[in-house]
């Protein structure tokens, strides 16, 4: 009696536009109601799997939220004792088959059988785009209507919202925050990082029309996040922007913990928000990518490369610089794609930080020797 199939677990990065679906979500039974999670199974179908493939989403988005990147891992087990899909292909074959045009699938990797999408998450960031001088949403082009959410207002005091979102930087209990029906036991949530800056100017808005509108941006980044937490925190920061509350009622917010107060109860339309990315340490994620462990493909070698990095200097020229050789030694070997990119250990002691995973530095500071790990196939060395 021969041995059953293996089952491979991958890590699979997919993004969408969420104005068709009803969340990220899979909608059982038969509503007439649709997640992305629905279009992604089915096509997963025609991967012929033993078992029905099922995605395990990392981050649950609501309905008209979009993704730039989300996650999920999923199983499949060939049949005929066939080997496991190599990750490119999996990613054609789901691309293939998707039915609806709003969704794709960016990138794929192999990944321990134990590795879970949602609770290896390290870090996940979401944007909201706004957009003021537009007196009403339908002076707004055609292809913006879905993506942003229109003031009515010529301007808004960023210095003051800047203000007011240093009030829920760093560890807090955010209940004030959460909606109704959220299933976290604890609202308690360590906010990383918020911004609030200008966005890019949409290549969408006519000429006669660019001075008027201008679009902003606000960023927010935690390991995870309450049920819609982001949207309650953008609107509360909008209405101090637009002069309606003032930053020191931010925290007078945060502080009451009450998710039903007059202010609190203010949502930011979903069409303004994406989720930006997810981050699993080690494994990183499609615009960050690393190898440091390749836990089912072939006998891998080390390529350390070390940038020294100078203080002031842009941080994401590093990023550009590493991802650039990552791209080429992929040229080199394509049918073993490698991982994301992922830490960083400070350059006066790489070698003992590399041996201890958990003491690596994940801040963008004055440090920079990167430990990769390539497929052996590849020839040459690095330094």
């Amino acid at each position: 009696m021969g041995l059953a199939p293996a089952v491979a677990r991958y890590l699979v990065y997919f993004q969408y536009v969420g104005t068709d679906f009803n969340g990220v979500a899979a909608v059982r039974g038969v509503q007439r109601a649709v997640g992305v999670q629905n279009y992604l199974e089915e096509a997963a179908k025609r991967l012929n799997s033993v078992e029905p493939v099922k995605f395990t989403l990392s981050s649950r988005t609501d309905a008209g939220v979009h993704a730039l990147s989300n996650a999920a891992h999923l199983d499949v087990q060939r049949r005929q004792n066939k080997p496991p899909f190599p990750p490119e292909i999996l990613v054609k074959a789901l691309n293939t088959h998707l039915r609806h045009p709003g969704i794709r699938v960016l990138q794929a990797f192999r990944v321990p059988s134990d590795f879970h999408a949602r609770y290896a998450a390290t870090s996940r960031t979401y944007m909201y785009r706004l957009v003021t001088g537009c007196a009403c949403h339908h002076h707004l082009p055609v292809f913006e209507r879905n993506l942003c959410w229109a003031l009515p207002a010529d301007r808004l005091d960023v210095a003051a919202m800047q203000d007011a979102a240093q009030h829920l930087l760093g560890t807090h209990d955010f209940r004030s925050f959460q909606s109704a029906g959220s299933p976290a036991p604890c609202s308690i949530r360590t906010l990383r990082h918020i911004s609030v800056s200008p966005g890019l100017a949409s290549p969408f808005v006519l000429s006669q029309e660019s001075r008027k509108l201008q679009f902003w941006t606000l960023e927010f980044e935690s390991q995870s996040f309450l049920y819609r937490q982001v949207r309650r925190m953008t609107a509360v920061l909008v209405a101090v922007g637009l002069g309606a509350l003032k930053p020191a009622h931010v925290k007078e917010i945060l502080d009451s913990r009450d998710p039903l107060g007059k202010h609190q109860a203010r949502v930011a339309p979903a069409q303004g928000l994406f989720l930006k990315s997810v981050i699993y340490g080690d494994l990183g994620h499609p615009s960050k990518r690393s190898s440091l462990l390749h836990p089912t493909g072939p006998t891998v070698w080390k390529l350390t490369v070390t940038l020294d990095v100078q203080p002031g200097l842009c941080w994401s020229s590093c990023w550009t610089s590493l991802y650039s050789l990552h791209s080429a030694l992929e040229l080199q070997c394509p049918s073993q794609p490698l991982l994301p990119f992922g830490p960083y250990y400070p350059v006066s002691a790489p070698q003992e930080l590399a041996q201890d995973k958990k003491d690596r530095c994940d801040t963008p500071a004055a440090f920079g020797a990167a430990a990769l790990e390539y497929p052996a196939s590849l020839s040459g060395t690095g330094s």
